[in-house]
Order: C-alpha cells, then sequence, then structure tokens
C-alpha cells in the first residue's frame, strides 16, 4: 500500500510538471538564476582564495646571522624552527657563500659595488634562513620566538644579527586586515545572494502552486492527507531544481572557457575553466543538491497556504 502511494505521488509530480509548461519553464529559469549565483559564488570565492594565497607567498621574514656563526649552529636553528607549529616548513637555508653569490648577481651591473667588494678580500655577509607562516598574522608569534628565551636555549641567541620582520611588520600587518575583511566580506555577501535568489525561486514556484490552489482545495474536502497533498508539489520542485542544476552547469561550460584566459592574466595564473574541471565533481554535488533542496523545499512550504479549506 505505501509503495503504490509513492508511486501514485511521483506520477502526480511528473504530470504536474508537465501539465505546467510555461510555468514550469519559468520556475526552472528562475532558479537557473539562484544556481548561477551560487556557482559565481564558489567560483569568486575560488578566486578570492587564489589570489590571497599568492599575495601570503610573497611575505616571509629572514634571520640575518653573523658572519661568524657556525653552519651546526644555524641548521640546529632551523631544525628548531620548522618545528613550530607556526611556520610554514621548510624553513631555507642560505649559506653565506649563496648570499655572497646572490648579492653579486643583484649588483652585476654595478662596477663600483662589485669593486668595493673585492678590496674586503673576505665575505662579509653571514647566511640567512627564509621563513615563511602558515598565515601572516603568525610572524609577530615567530619573530618573537626568535628573541626569547627559547631561541636561547639552542644557543642562537648570539649568533643572529638581525631579524626583518620589524622593517615588514607594517606591510604584514596591512596584508592581515586585508585577507580578514576580504573573508568576511566575502562570506556576508555570499549569504545576501543566496537568500535573495532563494526567496525569488520561492515566490515563483508559489505562483505555480497557485495556478493549483482548486484542486489542492478538492482534495483536502474528499480527506486526502497533507502530505498526500504535498508530495507531488515536492517532486515537481525537486525536477525543476535538478533540470535547473544541469542546465546551469552545461552554461558554465562555455562561460568558463570563454573566462579561462582572463582569470589567468588578472587572477594571478587561476584559469577558472580549468578550476571548474578539475573540481567537476564537487561543483556538480553542490549545484545539484542547491537546485533540489530549493525546488523541493520551497514547494512543500508554498502549498501550506492551500492546505486549510
Amino acid at each position: 500500500m505505501l509503495w503504490i502511494k509513492i508511486k501514485r505521488v511521483a506520477r502526480s509530480g511528473f504530470y504536474s510538471f508537465w501539465r505546467n509548461g510555461f510555468i514550469s519553464l519559468s520556475s526552472i529559469l528562475v532558479m537557473m538564476v539562484t544556481l548561477f549565483v551560487i556557482g559565481s559564488v564558489i567560483f569568486s570565492g575560488a578566486i578570492l582564495s587564489s589570489t590571497l594565497n599568492q599575495i601570503k607567498d610573497k611575505v616571509d621574514i629572514n634571520v640575518y646571522f653573523v658572519s661568524s656563526a657556525s653552519e651546526s649552529d644555524i641548521l640546529a636553528m632551523k631544525k628548531t624552527l620548522d618545528g613550530l607549529p607556526e611556520v610554514a616548513p621548510p624553513v631555507v637555508y642560505v649559506s653565506a657563500v649563496d648570499a655572497l653569490a646572490a648579492f653579486k648577481k643583484r649588483h652585476e651591473n654595478d662596477q663600483f659595488t662589485l669593486q668595493a667588494l673585492d678590496e674586503l678580500g673576505s665575505n662579509p655577509l653571514g647566511a640567512t634562513l627564509n621563513i615563511k607562516a602558515k598565515d601572516p598574522s603568525q610572524y609577530a608569534s615567530i619573530a618573537s620566538f626568535l628573541n626569547d628565551k627559547t631561541a636561547e636555549a639552542t644557543g642562537g641567541t648570539g649568533i643572529i644579527d638581525k631579524v626583518n620582520y620589524y622593517q615588514n611588520r607594517e606591510a604584514i600587518d596591512r596584508l592581515t586586515n586585508i585577507i580578514n575583511s576580504a573573508n568576511r566580506l566575502g562570506f556576508i555577501l555570499t549569504i545576501f545572494l543566496i537568500i535573495i535568489s532563494v526567496l525569488i525561486t520561492f515566490n515563483t514556484i508559489r505562483l505555480v502552486i497557485y495556478m493549483s490552489r482548486d484542486e489542492i482545495s478538492v482534495m483536502r474536502l474528499v480527506g486526502a492527507s497533507t502530505n498526500y497533498i504535498r508530495g507531488p508539489f515536492f517532486i515537481a520542485g525537486a525536477i525543476y531544481g535538478f533540470i535547473s542544476a544541469i542546465l546551469t552547469l552545461i552554461l558554465f561550460y562555455p562561460i568558463t572557457i570563454w573566462l579561462g584566459n582572463t582569470t589567468q592574466d588578472f587572477f594571478v595564473g587561476l584559469n577558472i575553466f580549468h578550476y571548474y574541471t578539475e573540481n567537476f565533481g564537487q561543483i556538480f554535488l553542490i549545484i545539484v543538491a542547491s537546485g533540489v533542496v530549493i525546488g523541493s523545499v520551497s514547494s512543500y512550504l508554498a502549498v501550506r497556504k492551500y492546505l486549510k479549506v
């Protein structure tokens, strides 16, 4: 008996979908707008995340050691820093010899500087450690570590010449504020757009159900259960959502191809088409699930008004 009811409800849902052809098409188009907004939010989030990560990668701090520091002490410091939870390993060790070679490379056209360096007769540069934090807000903690008793316990306090965090502190703090503000703004904008889109979809589906208000009243009068009445509209809403999702995913394909090279040029190498194809499984699930849930739940709630005779 239960299976028969389920089949009957499902059949009625498909019939309701096909019967209201023009209205069904309108609902699908409106839901496509909603799902397009959700998809655009996904792509915008990917672009924002990629851009911020690229900016983060350009931020670092360097520990400069005195020229007399032994390699073993510096490597001991490196090992300790690699173990810090704030540090994104590996910490890069640049020996004094490599530092000198890099300095000469940067000033290869400055003969005065190279001549002065040759006159010294020895390497005036010390080794360095290049450190990247997992998050820009953690650079202060790393810099503090290099100056506290923990650093002294490694035997490295006397070998550190300087840490350039304090020269870059303003830029790092500004970057941290930009990242936090961008994340908050992105979240608020996402919620706002999704709510607006869902409300538009809900009201469109209410129009579909309004056309069936007399049918609902008759079913209610003859004693049909609430769930039995709601069932066909629930199924029809799910169909709206599923078809809208598939059409939206198809629409994204040429759009992302068209925008791919543009995003790669303007947003630090992220090709949005490659992102779409590489993450298609996740995007498919999100868009289809959103469409089915929005369509079915909107129908389920919208029919409530007409369940009272």
